[in-house]
């Protein structure tokens, strides 16, 4: 009796750089071992969307499109190339217009992709169904998804097998057109027999003949037991990745995968041992300089408790390492659990994922519900179509009075639609105005990067790569791998663990004067509920947390009202409202847009 062939597609140039350098590899630097990939026999790669969209104009100075040109020339014209959308998101955390994803599919299809996977973080089937015609119109293939997760402890609602039974049911009987599906657990929460009984319900509904595949992570440490019970349970396709951006917040490695079905009636995709490993010893070698967080490669027991998907856990836990604010990770993993239930049991993955981590990181750092993260506020309102389970009433008339929107049952795709910001014309128009070719390419750029990608246009786009060595972050002129270290000198307080140290450094082998110091435990950040500060020249509007200045409402000069919106700060990738603490006028405004601040810096003075 032959073997099950078992289709693998490999997602270390998408998920895995995703899940462990929260997407920030540059492509001169990996194609090498794309290159030994396709030695090693693999047809079947994840290599475009989600997050790494984004993050090439965001992070890395580079084209995406120029990306997936160079990875198609590679691996040659038969290989099945694969992105992820985000259903009527596509690769933005936003709601595209319904033009803006018909660009969507008509560019990826140009730059070399085979297949589109579709998901809705709240399965609501609505938000795939124009998506999935823009895919099959433009030729692609349409993998169409199921969003898996497990709840917290003692928590129910959603997120069962007759949950998902509805789920698959409604999306057969909406006639959106697919090709295989997939059910994705971008969390790793699962349970192995959830797992199995959901794709047993899934064989039974579609038939032996539809393509079904599992896909989910390492990082609650039950991904190998869930593939096999897929495979088991009648899967025909899992998702694995290559040493070392597998296992931990990733998928589990291709190598551990063959070790785990040895013996077994199944065959992972025709792949061999020796030319797998020699692909993972050039992966290794190309990635050796990137800084790996230590979270990216565990399995954390924390996890089901919250969830949080790999990919989003360590970008999240980079940009807390960046503000000082690591120490808070296991606080706003426990916060999670409340924002899940109060916010109606949408998956735990892009966008959603971000909305829950941007509240309990508010509800964190400035105390429970104080502040309304805008997209976990507009997911509660609607605006981003149906949660699995109602929201708590007391979130949705809170998220309402904070952001000054009404709860909505509309089309999110109708409301898209009116925004004047999601019109091609007008960003035909912006990019006119700059200077910038009007390709499609540009214009979608611009739209699902906004004001970033603009800057990314104009050649202006900081570099900011997690290397061992390097210290080239928002600096242009740093070169890759200068540690800006060197011949340093001078006093200097560095936070190991919480914990302040002051250090001397000395060029060269100086005899330094070594005197103890006690440490002294790094205060929590915090936001001062006193009275803000008057001067003589007026009252200091200081910065609530460290973060990077988004967008400045007002201009000196300006009168405002107490508790006025004037600035907009952007940490953790949530807005942060900054408003006047008193009525006045706007005397000076001390900042500028995209500064860096610190937490308590003076912003404004008002008089």
């Amino acid at each position: 009796m032959s073997k099950k062939y078992i289709d693998i597609m490999d997602t270390t140039f998408r998920d895995g750089f995703q899940s462990v350098f929260g997407g920030r590899v540059l492509m001169n630097d990996f194609f090498p071992a794309v290159h030994a990939a396709k030695e090693a026999g693999i047809t079947h790669f994840e290599f475009g969307g989600g997050a790494r969209f984004q993050s090439l104009f965001f992070y890395l100075q580079e084209n995406a499109f120029d990306m997936m040109d160079q990875f198609r020339s590679i691996v040659g014209p038969d290989a099945n190339l694969q992105t992820l959308a985000r259903g009527i998101n596509t690769v933005m955390l936003d709601t595209g217009s319904r033009e803006l994803i018909d660009l969507h599919a008509k560019m990826f299809a140009k730059h070399g992709t085979t297949t589109i996977r579709n998901f809705d973080a709240l399965n609501d089937v609505q938000n795939l169904e124009f998506s999935a015609q823009c895919i099959k119109n433009h030729g692609l293939k349409h993998e169409v998804v199921v969003t898996l997760m497990d709840l917290p402890p003692n928590c129910t609602g959603a997120h069962d097998v007759p949950f998902y039974e509805k789920t698959l049911r409604q999306i057969l009987d909406s006639g959106l057109p697919y090709d295989s599906i997939c059910f994705k657990d971008a969390s790793g929460t699962s349970s192995p027999q959830k797992v199995y009984d959901t794709i047993k319900m899934a064989r039974k509904l579609v038939g032996d003949s539809t393509h079904i595949r599992l896909h989910t992570h390492e990082t609650a440490g039950v991904s190998v037991a869930c593939y096999l019970a897929a495979l088991d349970a009648g899967a025909d396709g899992i998702d694995l990745a290559a040493s070392p951006v597998s296992g931990g917040t990733s998928q589990p490695d291709i190598l551990t995968m063959l070790h785990a079905t040895k013996g077994m009636n199944y065959d992972l995709g025709g792949l061999e041992i020796n030319k797998i490993l020699k692909y993972e010893e050039t992966l290794a070698h190309c990635l050796k300089d990137y800084f790996i967080p230590p979270e990216a490669t565990q399995v954390s027991p924390l996890i089901p408790f919250s969830p949080m998907p790999g990919g989003a856990l360590t970008a999240n836990t980079q940009m807390m390492r960046d503000n000082g604010t690591l120490d808070k990770f296991p606080e706003v993993i426990k916060a999670m659990q409340e924002v899940v239930v109060r916010g109606g049991f949408g998956t735990s993955v892009t966008p959603v994922s971000q909305f829950y981590w941007q509240q309990a990181y508010a509800n964190v750092m400035f105390g429970p519900w104080k502040q309304i993260a805008p997209g976990y506020g507009k997911m509660v309102l609607g605006y981003f179509g149906k949660t699995p389970v109602a929201p708590d009433a007391e979130i949705v008339k809170l998220a309402s009075e904070k952001l000054k929107l009404e709860p909505t049952v509309e089309n999110p795709l109708d409301i898209a639609d009116k925004d004047e910001k999601k019109k091609i014309s007008v960003w035909k128009q912006r990019l006119e105005i700059e200077g910038i070719e009007t390709t499609d390419e540009n214009i979608f750029i611009a739209a699902a990067c906004d004001e970033k990608g603009i800057a990314f246009l104009k050649g202006e786009s900081p570099l900011n790569v997690r290397k061992n060595d390097a210290t080239c972050e928002n600096d242009k002129d740093c070169k890759l791998g200068e540690n800006k270290m060197n011949n340093a000198s001078g006093n200097y307080t560095v936070v190991v663990d919480g914990q302040r140290f002051n250090v001397t450094i000395a060029e060269g082998n100086a005899d330094i004067q070594v005197t103890p110091v006690s440490n002294v435990t790094a205060a929590p950040v915090q936001v001062s509920n006193s009275a803000p500060a008057s001067t003589s020249g007026g009252t200091e509007v200081p910065a609530a947390v460290n973060g990077a200045v988004w967008k400045i409402l007002v201009k000196e000069g300006d009168v405002v009202q107490v508790d006025q919106q004037i600035m907009i700060l952007e940490a953790m990738k949530m807005e942060i409202d900054i408003t006047a603490p008193v009525a006045g006028t706007i005397k000076k405004i001390l900042v500028n847009n995209t500064d860096s601040v610190e937490e308590g810096q003076t912003l404004a003075i008002i008089g």
